[in-house]
């Protein structure tokens, strides 16, 4: 009998858009949340000074839809950030 093996091909396509307003909407769930800055940032795997930066809007690279949505879940939130 033959061993079947597949070969994987992955396709990743690279969209970009910006969301005005979103560093204060992470800050004002983030106030409202009531737990410390640390616990939050620990469950989103985010550091502390990233998540200032992304607060301030200083980021000066694209933000990955991965980390919005570990900051989603991690706040119990929706952002608004979708690519429809």
């Amino acid at each position: 009998m033959d061993l079947l093996i597949f070969v994987q091909v992955k396709r990743v396509v690279e969209m970009v858009r910006e969301f005005p307003g979103l560093g204060d909407r992470i800050r004002k769930a983030r106030e409202g949340d009531g737990r410390s800055l640390l616990q939050i940032c620990r469950e989103s795997g985010v550091s502390r000074t990233y998540w200032y930066q992304l607060e301030n809007e200083q980021i000066y690279a694209s933000v990955s839809e991965e980390v919005i949505r570990k900051i989603e879940a991690a706040l119990g939130i929706d952002l608004g950030v979708n690519f429809e």
